[in-house]
């Protein structure tokens, strides 16, 4: 890559300041944890409303930066070494983005890595369970007549829930007291229950840390722009 105003992606989605980093998103709880990351830690940035629809996210323009088809992406013109980075899956730009800006990956060596380690069970376990939990409670999977795929979901994501539960019953955030991209990766994840209605199948209400967790993280005014950063509507 050369230049930002060279990529495909420019000839859709236009930078105006083509300085600063670009974030190619949508609202989901993956796509906000990006802009809620760069909302946290102050980074210039210009987000671009790329949709879930296969003309957007199949388009060759959108291919050129992600080949896999998901939200979020971004280009930083101003990489490692000055040169132009793109780069895509949200837990690896949440670790980029706080190695970049110093913020939010905690004080000491083993911090760091004690907030990879949660950033990696939300990548690996917990959106992808309550993903699929609200596909098979929201959308076609509700249609599906067997009820094993839903209850399959519906156990797992109880599961990982408890493991939450029991971490966050001595801790303000997930390392700590640190609030960090740990923090960023799990609520909005948490936050997806109450969208896919699934909060009384998964026994929400009968939780106390995770609520009152939750609670912690909207209050907070870089999550209350950057979770609904690009709008859903327009």
């Amino acid at each position: 890559m050369t230049s930002l105003t060279d990529h495909p992606i420019n000839s859709r989605w236009p930078a105006t300041n083509p300085d600063v980093i670009q974030l190619y998103s949508f609202p989901t709880p993956n796509g906000v944890k990006v802009s809620i990351a760069l909302e946290e830690m102050g980074l210039p940035y210009e987000v671009h409303r790329v949709t879930l629809s296969a003309a957007d996210v199949k388009s060759p323009e959108f291919l050129a930066l992600n080949p896999n088809n998901k939200i979020p992406a971004i280009i930083d013109p101003n990489g490692p070494d000055g040169a132009p980075l793109e780069l895509w899956e949200s837990g690896a730009i949440l670790i980029y983005l706080a190695e970049k800006s110093g913020k939010l990956l905690g004080t000491t060596a083993a911090q760091k890595y004690e907030i990879i380690k949660w950033v990696m069970f939300q990548m690996g376990g917990l959106g992808p369970m309550l993903g699929q939990l609200g596909y098979f409670s929201k959308y076609a999977g509700s249609e599906i007549e067997d009820p094993r795929p839903k209850e399959r979901f519906v156990v797992e994501a109880k599961r990982l829930l408890a493991v939450l539960e029991k971490h966050l019953s001595d801790r303000v955030w997930m390392v700590g007291e640190e609030y960090s991209i740990a923090d960023i990766a799990i609520a909005p994840w948490l936050a997806a229950l109450d969208f896919y209605g699934t909060q009384e199948a998964v026994g929400w209400h009968d939780l106390t840390h995770l609520p009152a967790y939750l609670d912690r993280f909207n209050t907070r005014d870089a999550v209350k722009v950057g979770r609904v950063t690009p709008p859903r509507e327009v």
